[in-house]
This record gives C-alpha cells, sequence and structure tokens, in this order.
C-alpha cells in the first residue's frame, strides 16, 4: 500500500520572518496615511473599486476573484515556496491592521497636507512591498503578476515598470469617476512606490557583495 507523501516548501525562517513584518508596515502605512487622506490605489484594489462603481460587484466579491486567480498564476510560476511565504505576508498585514486599530491614528492633520500624504505612504507601501517581494512572498495579486511576468520574461520587465503599467491603467479608468486633483496624488503615490520595489528588489546579495569584493 502506498503512502501519502506532501512535500512541503522548504521555507528560510528570516525570509519568514521579512515577509510578515514587512507586510504588517505597509498595514501601517495604509491606516495611518491611506486611510485619513482618502489615497486610492492602482492594482486589484484600484479595479474592484472602479467595478463597484459601474457594475456594482462587491468589492469582497470582485477582489477575491482576482487575487486568487493571479496568486494561482504566482503559485504555477514561482513554486509553493511563493505562496508559503505569500501566507505570512497575508497574516503580517492581517494582524498589523487589527494591532493599528487598537490605537488612534499617529498623524490625524496628515488629510490636510496630500503632497505629504502621498509620499510618505509611497514609502511604506514601497519598502514593505520590496522587502517581501525580495523575501520571495506577495502581499496581494498585483505583487504576484509582477514577479511572475518578470520570471517569465527572465527579467526583460522590470518589476517596477510592470507595477506602474497596471497602476496607471486602473487610475486612468479611474478618472472616469474621481476627481483629477484627487488621482494625482494617487498616481505620485504608485510611481513612488513602484520605483521603490524595483530598486529594493535590485539590491545586491550578500553572495554578490562577496563576489564583487574577491575581484577587487
Amino acid at each position: 500500500m502506498k503512502r501519502l507523501t506532501i512535500n512541503l516548501p522548504q521555507l528560510k525562517l528570516k525570509n519568514s520572518i521579512i515577509a510578515f513584518f514587512c507586510a504588517a508596515l505597509q498595514a501601517f502605512g495604509m491606516y495611518n496615511i491611506h486611510a485619513l487622506s482618502d489615497l486610492t490605489e492602482g492594482g486589484v484594489l484600484g479595479a474592484t473599486l472602479l467595478i463597484n462603481h459601474f457594475f456594482h460587484i462587491s468589492p469582497g466579491i470582485s477582489g477575491f476573484i482576482m487575487n486568487g486567480a493571479l496568486f494561482i498564476l504566482g503559485w504555477k510560476t514561482l513554486g509553493k515556496q511563493f505562496i508559503a511565504y505569500s501566507l505570512f505576508a497575508t497574516f503580517g498585514f492581517s494582524f498589523g491592521y487589527s494591532f493599528c486599530e487598537q490605537f488612534p491614528p499617529l498623524w490625524p492633520g496628515i488629510a490636510e497636507r496630500p503632497l505629504l500624504a502621498s509620499i510618505s505612504g509611497a514609502i511604506f507601501i514601497g519598502v514593505g512591498a520590496g522587502f517581501c517581494v525580495r523575501a520571495g512572498g506577495a502581499t496581494s495579486g498585483d505583487d504576484a503578476l509582477a514577479m511572475s511576468l518578470t520570471s517569465l520574461t527572465k527579467g526583460k520587465l522590470k518589476i517596477q515598470w510592470i507595477y506602474l503599467i497596471s497602476d496607471l491603467a486602473v487610475l486612468l479608468l479611474s478618472l472616469s469617476y474621481i476627481p483629477f486633483q484627487k488621482i494625482s496624488y494617487s498616481i505620485l503615490t504608485v510611481i513612488i512606490s513602484g520605483q521603490l520595489i524595483g530598486l529594493i528588489q535590485n539590491l545586491p546579495t550578500h553572495s554578490t557583495k562577496t563576489i564583487i569584493k574577491n575581484n577587487i
């Protein structure tokens, strides 16, 4: 009689911790900046709001379907490790947001400074997502799509440009029901956060630094 064996992914504790806490950092920015300043997003989140406005389909339903499809793409392209690290990120985001909700926002007046809100919000999102992606996971379907396309094109499509294209496409469509002034700050946010993600992903690894040092 054959024994049923389950091949679990080989995970690194360091990467699991990074995915968890970087997603929690994203949640911190979402609660203390995005939620107060009414910054919207591109990608899946912006698409769910767009679909809800025109077709009256709940973001809970459309978001589940889109994120699910993109995570399946990530699993097919990047493997079981990707899904495992993404689960750590998902729990990290939920924990981080729930924890932040126990306290009042740190910067209640930031809504009156939309430029500051867009830049600081981008830093929290970009750094959090960037190091999570670098650890091998994703906090949302947007990250899964960007990582998958970068992998499929063997790096020819840079991850920051995939983020930028998908986010800008959704934000431009959102102009159909959101005023330009409000969208403009969100566009600045996604440009900065996307570039940060690309910069962090391209940081040299320890092994790369060692090779460079030995060749000097």
